[in-house]
């Protein structure tokens, strides 16, 4: 039988809950619904208890349990005997949760993370074992704990009544609490004392031992068969392992004023002999590039309040949905610039929102071009934090269109400021060589958007080949 899985949520998330009970049953997992059913407004330790205690009692194997922080739930399901809640933000807490405390409950809030992370989150945490002695010797601590404290309370309260406690009984009390606050105070953090393996590291995608990337590049192409579009590769390690495979991590871009229907189909055509991730194109060409796309992988992706970001939010949403409707499954946003620069950036977030918002409901992925050409540092990284607060799958450098495209030091800054939250980086404008692509993969980009993609492409070929 396959793992069963118990799901619950309150009235603020119960959407997120929809989205993970599909996901989760299309992966071929049971799935138990405690609740809430609606979006009317609901208590949430209800629906928190009645997950933690299927999981207490074995009828699920695990627990997942979404409301709008995912703080009060991890409070509350945890209050069931057996039960170890941890909330979880970002890939590298799932996996600490499950390797290092062997949770068994995880909790998300719908507030904090978009349901693309969500999904990441859940399936790293349920396919990750804790095994590691040591790990699992602190696990039986934690379980002690429960069974000290009640222990102890009956011992305590046995055969007397609250109102007639001696002063001798209240000193024993007030020893023991003591003893058992020092005993929780002397555990060492698993992290504190965890013993590195060779040259092990652990990203929020991919093991990187020097030996799963580096020495062993087929695991790249063995992600991809499975379905993954983007891998994550911190510092580079790797990346030039597998150069044959940069077509997939580039968008073949035509964004001139001037280009035509001809000039539009002849890129759909490269882009399907080539197998590039997506087409990025006007939003006018969108219909005519979805038809002739329709039967390839390749996406179609255009681009939102381009090129100068300085269009009204609303108006960006509905460009978003139309282009939705059109046949659009990526969308490339303008932040408003001016905006962010004026230190506004409640604007510039609601800006962001409304549009990720839209690409949400129309199963769109969303990125945020920020023009870091026409920005301080600490601008690059606001604008970065705001992107991540507004749950876009990706930032990106450049229109394009700007003073100048995609830098190394800017991928770097970006990677850096989203780094472990999911959201990718895209390096764009003047990106026109393999060795230009190769900079920006090493700097952290996770997807190319360039002009010249064949050109690129047939250069690393050629190294494949050679090599």
């Amino acid at each position: 039988m396959s793992m069963i899985i118990a799901l619950g949520a309150d009235h603020g998330g119960y959407p997120l809950k929809e989205i993970i009970k599909k996901f989760l049953e299309k992966e071929g997992y049971q799935t138990i619904d405690c609740g809430t059913d609606s979006t009317e407004a609901v208590d949430y330790p209800v629906f928190a208890a009645k997950v933690a205690r299927k999981v207490a009692a074995g009828d699920a194997r695990f627990g997942v349990i979404v409301d709008g922080a995912g703080i009060g739930s991890s409070m509350a399901a945890n209050k069931i005997a057996g039960v170890r809640a941890a909330l979880c933000y970002d890939l590298s807490s799932a996996n600490n949760a499950r390797e290092h405390n062997d949770a068994n409950v995880l909790t998300l809030g719908s507030g904090l993370i978009g349901s693309s992370l969500a999904q990441q989150i859940v399936k790293k945490f349920i396919t990750t074992e804790c095994t590691e002695e040591r790990h699992l010797k602190r696990v039986s601590m934690i379980n002690d704990l429960q069974t000290t404290k009640e222990n102890n309370m009956e011992t305590i309260l046995k055969d007397q009544e609250l109102g007639s406690l001696s002063d001798a009984d209240i000193l024993k009390i007030a020893e023991r609490v003591g003893q058992i606050v020092q005993a929780s105070a002397g555990n060492v953090s698993p992290q504190t004392q965890a013993t590195p393996h060779h040259d092990h590291k652990d990203t929020d995608m991919v093991c990187r031992c020097g030996v799963c990337a580096e020495k062993q590049p087929d695991t790249y192409r063995k992600f991809m068969d499975f379905g993954v579009e983007r891998l994550g590769v911190h510092d580079a390690t790797g990346a030039a392992s597998v150069p044959e495979d940069v077509a997939r991590c580039i968008d073949h871009t035509l964004l001139k004023p001037d280009a035509t229907e001809d000039d539009i189909r002849k890129l759909c055509a490269e882009a399907d002999e080539f197998q590039f991730a997506t087409v990025c194109i006007s939003p006018s060409y969108v219909p005519l590039a979805a038809k002739e796309l329709a039967h390839s992988k390749v996406k179609v992706c255009t681009v939102v309040g381009f090129p100068s970001g300085a269009h009204h939010p609303t108006i960006k949403a509905m460009e978003t949905r139309r282009a939705i409707r059109d046949g659009a499954e990526e969308i490339d946003m303008v932040i408003n610039i001016g905006a962010l620069k004026s230190g506004n950036d409640e604007l510039v977030y609601r800006d962001i929102r409304m549009v990720v918002e839209a690409c949400e409901d129309g199963g769109a992925i969303s990125k945020v071009i920020i023009e870091a050409a026409l920005l301080t540092d600490d601008e690059k990284v606001r604008a970065c934090t705001l992107a991540k607060k507004a749950r876009a799958d990706f930032v990106k450098t450049s229109t394009g269109f700007g003073p100048h495209g995609a830098t190394a030091a800017d991928v770097a800054l970006m990677a850096r400021t989203v780094a472990n939250t999911g959201i990718g980086v895209k390096a764009a404008g003047g990106i026109r060589s393999f060795e230009d692509a190769q900079d920006m993969i090493k700097a952290g980009a996770t997807r190319i958007g360039a002009s010249a993609g064949i050109a690129i492409v047939k250069k690393a070929r050629s190294i494949t080949m050679s090599s």
